[in-house]
């Protein structure tokens, strides 16, 4: 039972390494832009399509995530409402990380405060996505429309802010991170429809070696396991290296 219960496959931190390292990528681009004063296109062409391969990638692997935690909880007989509460605990605890950020960007930013995230999202997404854990192509067919009302809706803005979280962005509204549930809450459920289908009762249908040896894969493999504590301690690295080396004027967070 304890080889079932902390059993991890590494194909999954793999992604998530190669969705860390584009992110940092990403970011970096993104921190010259904003602190130093250059012009990167990040808006359009090769890097926006970078940011968004990072972010859905994450996505993605969260609701792949969730389905092998929840056979897992299956197999070790976790009565459902114990399930649900680890669940809600999660989800809140990756929420919290997701205030600080908007703590310290409201605290150290002229403009753009990240007000609901990446980090908001994913804690949010966590609570949300336990009625879909038992789905399974229904979760395609539901992903999919989701993503589209919020495709529809990015093009949209409304006279109120309470409903900025779900997709409805106020008139004027900026910030430099925004993840509303509307359409990125279909990407978590496309990941569970596939770790649904790829990963049934904690068991992977794919012919894969259970432990690769190619270094470069390890190495993903380990940033991948690490990927939320990069995330947090990612930025402030990159702006001091950026500040050392002389590429960022730091007065520009005053």
């Amino acid at each position: 039972m304890d080889n079932f219960a902390n059993k991890r496959f590494w194909e999954i931190d793999f992604l998530r390494g190669i969705a860390i390292v584009l992110m940092i990528i990403f970011h970096a681009l993104y921190d010259f832009n904003y602190f130093g004063g250059y012009n990167f296109n990040l808006h359009s062409g090769l890097w926006l399509y970078v940011g968004r391969a990072s972010a859905m990638m994450f996505i993605f692997v969260v609701g792949i995530s969730l389905t092998l935690s929840h056979s897992r909880a299956a197999g070790m007989n976790i009565p459902k409402p114990e399930m649900y509460q680890k669940y809600i605990k999660r989800g809140a605890r990756i929420f919290s990380w997701g205030l600080i950020i908007t703590l310290i960007t409201w605290l150290f930013l002229k403009d753009g405060v990240i007000v609901f995230g990446i980090l908001h999202f994913i804690g949010l997404s966590v609570i949300l996505a336990y009625p879909f854990l038992g789905l399974r192509t229904y979760n395609l067919l539901i992903g999919g429309g989701i993503i589209f009302s919020g495709m529809y809706l990015s093009n949209l803005a409304f006279d109120f802010p309470w409903l900025l979280w779900l997709g409805f962005k106020p008139y004027g509204f900026y910030t430099l991170d925004y993840f509303p549930i509307l359409p990125w809450f279909g990407i978590t459920l496309i990941g569970i429809f596939a770790g649904n289908s790829l990963y049934p009762n904690n068991t992977r249908k794919m012919d894969l070696k259970e432990r690769p040896g190619f270094l470069p894969i390890r190495l993903f493999c380990m940033l991948g396991r690490r990927s939320l504590l990069i995330y947090l301690i990612h930025q402030p690295i990159l702006i001091a290296l950026l500040y050392l080396l002389g590429f960022v004027d730091i007065g520009l967070l005053f």
